[in-house]
């Protein structure tokens, strides 16, 4: 450990210099610094590890930097991060990575082929589409089926900006804590920014607060941080 080391250096300093008390104060500030890093160094990592938190370049830079510093553990020196902890915690997005977000992805499909062996009646026969389509988006990058705005009924965009509101504030997730009301109303504005969602919902849902009571009904006090009452 780094405080084994130091007093490794000040026992050898000790042994040939037993007087010189600068050379055991800078021994000592350089292990408080170096425990500081660490300290520093772990919360930088598990701030990475939130949901919420995008991780940008810089982010991933620092990141990088720190997978590469070393400790020593029963004479085998180990590096602070693994290949495989650095590439789950530089997650640009969210917490999954690729192979995991195609994997769930896959249910969108499935709940369409269920969906469609289903006789529904006449005036429900729209809502395997409406079902399956929660996570397409309006620029058509969503999926399974990548439609854009202009393939999406109202029905589907409505959907849309429910399901996301109840995953980013649900407490059910193994993969993430849930967030509170303004983390979750603050990525659905950015989902509105990037094209993603139909902004005249958008706008309703927010402006509107439709929100409110599914909050009250739902969300843990906690989470609830401006005032819907």
């Amino acid at each position: 450990s780094v405080e084994a080391v130091s007093l490794n250096q000040k026992l050898e300093i000790l042994k040939n210099d037993p007087i010189n008390e600068t050379a055991l104060q800078i021994v000592d500030k350089s292990c408080e610094e170096e425990i500081k890093q660490i300290f520093a160094d772990l919360q930088f990592i598990k701030e990475c590890n939130k949901s919420y938190e995008f991780m940008n370049d810089t982010k991933i830079e620092k990141l990088n930097k720190i997978a590469k510093k070393t400790y020593i553990k029963d004479t085998i020196t180990y590096p602070y991060l693994t290949k495989d902890e650095v590439y789950n915690l530089s997650i640009r997005k969210g917490t999954l990575t690729e192979e995991e977000r195609k994997i769930i992805e896959n249910h969108a499909l499935m709940t369409l082929k269920i969906l469609e062996q289903i006789p529904f009646p006449k005036r429900l026969s729209k809502v395997p589409d409406y079902a399956a389509s929660h996570h397409e988006k309006m620029d058509g990058s969503g999926y399974p089926r990548k439609l854009s705005g202009k393939d999406l009924p109202i029905q589907a965009r409505i959907m849309l900006v429910a399901d996301v509101f109840e995953a980013l504030t649900a407490k059910d997730r193994p993969y993430k804590a849930p967030m509170t009301l303004t983390q979750a109303l603050k990525i659905i504005e950015f989902m509105k920014k990037d094209g993603h969602i139909d902004p005249d919902i958008y706008d309703l849902f927010v402006n509107d607060r439709i929100y409110r009571e599914y909050a009250k009904k739902e969300l843990d006090p906690e989470q609830i941080d401006e005032k819907i009452y």
